[in-house]
C-alpha cells in the first residue's frame, strides 16, 4: 500500500506520540497536532518532511478546520484521522466542578475534528476515522471517572451513528478501547479533585488505587504498531480492544448483559400488545 497521511490529535505524549512514531516508521506521513507543537520537536528531528506539526486545541472548532486545511495544503489528502486527545480527572459526580470542561475535550473535541475532516474525506471518497474511547467507555462503573467515562460512552454512540451515515461515502470508522497502558493518563495528566468523606470508600478508594500495576500493563509502542497494521487492512472491526485487562472486562460485561437480558426477556416482551400479559417477574 502506498504511503498514507495520518492526522493525529494529542501527539505530544502517550498513545498519540506512540501512534505517530509507528505510522512514520511504516513510511507514512503524519500531521501531528498538540496544544504546544514545540513539544513535537523530536518527531521533526527524526522524520523531517514526513511530519507536519500543527498547533491545535481540539475544543476550538475554527482551529480544527484550520488544522485540517494545513494538512491538506501540505500533503494533499488525509487518509486516517485519529481523535486521541483526552484526559481524566478524578472526583465524585456530585462535586466535580470540571465535568463540562472534561467533556469539552473528551467529546466535543472529537466532534470538532471529525466534523472538520469529513468534507475532505467525502471529496476523496475514502478515509478512516479512528476514535479513541476506553474500556471504561464500554463497561463504565469506575467511581470518580464520571465525566471521562460519560464522554467515552458518548463517543461510542456518536461513532456508531457516524459509521452508518458515512459508509456509502467510502469512509470507515474504528473505535479503540484500551485498558491500562504505560502512559501518563493516570500520572501528571490527572488531577485528584476534592473527595468528600462520604465518597471515600468509592471515589477515594479509586484515587488511592491509581498505582495498580494493571493500569500500566499495556505497551503504547505495541498499541501504535497494532493500530497501523489494523488500519491498513481492507476491512476493520467496529471496535478494537487493546490490552488483556480490557478483553477480560469486556467479556465479563457482555456475559453479564446477556444473562440479564435473557432472565428478563419474558417481562420485556410483555410490553408489546401482541404478547402475553402480565407475566411473572424473575426471582
Amino acid at each position: 500500500m502506498s504511503a498514507q497521511t495520518w492526522f493525529i490529535t494529542g501527539t505530544s505524549r502517550g498513545f498519540g506520540h506512540a501512534l505517530a512514531v509507528a505510522a512514520l516508521e511504516a513510511g507514512d506521513q503524519v500531521v501531528a497536532t498538540a496544544r504546544r507543537p514545540e513539544q513535537l520537536a523530536d518527531l521533526v528531528s527524526r522524520y523531517g518532511d514526513q511530519v507536519l506539526t500543527v498547533a491545535l486545541d481540539v475544543t476550538d472548532e475554527a482551529a480544527a478546520v484550520a488544522a485540517v486545511r494545513a494538512a491538506v495544503d501540505r500533503f494533499g489528502r488525509i487518509d486516517v484521522v485519529v481523535n486521541n486527545a483526552g484526559y481524566a480527572n478524578i472526583g465524585p459526580i456530585e462535586t466535580t466542578d470540571d465535568f463540562r470542561t472534561q467533556f469539552e475535550t473528551n467529546f466535543w473535541g472529537v466532534y470538532n475534528v471529525t466534523r472538520a475532516a469529513l468534507p475532505v474525506l467525502k471529496a476523496q471518497k475514502s478515509g478512516t476515522i479512528v476514535q479513541f474511547s476506553s474500556i471504561g467507555g464500554r463497561v463504565g462503573g469506575s467511581p470518580g471517572l464520571g465525566a471521562y467515562q460519560s464522554a467515552k460512552f458518548a463517543i461510542d454512540g456518536f461513532t456508531r451513528v457516524l459509521a452508518v451515515e458515512v459508509a456509502p461515502l467510502g469512509i470507515r470508522t474504528l473505535v479503540v478501547e484500551p485498558g491500562g497502558f504505560a502512559t501518563d493518563w493516570a500520572g501528571p495528566s490527572m488531577k485528584i479533585l476534592d473527595i468528600p468523606a462520604e465518597y471515600d470508600e468509592t471515589v477515594g478508594a479509586r484515587a488511592r488505587g491509581m498505582d495498580n500495576p494493571e493500569l500500566s500493563a499495556g505497551d503504547p509502542a505495541r498499541a501504535g504498531e497494532i493500530l497501523v497494521r489494523v488500519v491498513k487492512r481492507p476491512r476493520l472491526p467496529s471496535h478494537l480492544l487493546l490490552g488483556a485487562g480490557a478483553v477480560r472486562r469486556a467479556l465479563d460485561y457482555s456475559q453479564t448483559q446477556l444473562a440479564e437480558a435473557t432472565a428478563w426477556e419474558p417481562v420485556s416482551r410483555s410490553a408489546d400488545f401482541a404478547e402475553a400479559y402480565p407475566v411473572d417477574l424473575p426471582e
